[in-house]
């Protein structure tokens, strides 16, 4: 892990968001502060102070009209990495990276980018219990599929372990993994569909869409940001007795491998091969 400042993180991250509701104030795209972000919102006043990442949502509709239009509406040295934009990209949602910095997450893992924020579409799903689990779990295969073909082969050895990943990495291309992980998200419509999710954090997000409802502001690390209409059913959903800190061995943290606030990742010399 590498040892970074999470204060001048959090700085760096703060900027990133604050660029991006600005973007979607001006341009009238929904979004919501969300996961612990929504949860540092409402306990901390801000970022949860062990927590070095932060997450937004947006419906469907109003993420894929970022996409098409974000590259032209975020500010230098903002950048959007998305695959429906660039097909090398390893991630199924969307991240605003600070292209002035770099930031690995795991040195195993290919992708390398600079601060960033996480966009996570919210789709439609089926009322249906076991139709909703079975989407689930098809999701959770395919993108275990795309991790092992993202991930170095040989990251416990040249043992058996290497064979899954060498094998989808010589017969998949990440693309088509990622495009059919868009198909089961997008397989609802958000417009039309009583309870939405994000896929990506499973069946513990599911909720009726009127609990994001209309965005309703928020304070976040003394600025305003847009949180979700019904912030105490959408924190119970998610975490149950939410105000309650957790012990400290159980405060989840990403725990970066490698960060530099002031070089872009434009420059870093990547020597890792995953192939």
């Amino acid at each position: 892990m590498a040892d970074y400042n999470i204060d001048e993180l959090h700085r760096r991250t703060l900027q990133v968001l604050l660029a991006v509701d600005r973007v979607c104030r001006e341009h009238d795209i929904t979004y919501y502060i969300s996961d612990g972000t929504m949860l540092g919102a409402v306990r901390h006043g801000g970022f949860i102070p062990w927590d070095d990442d932060a997450d937004i949502c947006m419906p469907r509709p109003d993420y894929e009209r970022f996409i098409a239009h974000g590259s032209e509406w975020l500010p230098q040295p903002l950048e959007m990495a998305c695959f429906e934009r660039d097909e090398h990209c390893s991630n199924a949602f969307m991240k605003i990276i600070d292209g002035s910095t770099t930031l690995i997450e795991r040195w195993s893992f290919n992708q390398i980018g600079g601060v960033y924020i996480d966009v996570f579409p919210m789709d439609g799903v089926s009322t249906t219990k076991w139709l909703r689990k079975l989407n689930f779990a098809r999701y959770k295969m395919v993108d275990r599929w795309r991790y092992m073909r993202n991930r170095d082969p040989y990251k416990r050895g040249r043992g058996y372990t290497s064979w899954i990943p060498r094998l989808l990495q010589a017969t998949v291309k990440n693309i088509t993994i990622l495009r059919l992980l868009k198909r089961i998200q997008t397989a609802r419509s958000y417009e039309n569909s009583q309870l939405v999710a994000d896929f990506d954090s499973g069946e513990r997000s599911v909720m009726p869409r009127q609990v994001l409802g209309k965005p309703k502001p928020v304070m976040f690390e003394g600025h305003e940001l847009m949180g979700v209409e019904h912030p105490d059913d959408y924190l119970k959903r998610l975490f149950g007795d939410y105000m309650q800190l957790p012990p400290e061995e159980k405060r989840r943290i990403h725990g970066f491998d490698y960060v530099d606030l002031d070089h872009s990742y434009h420059d870093y010399k990547d020597t890792r091969h995953f192939k």
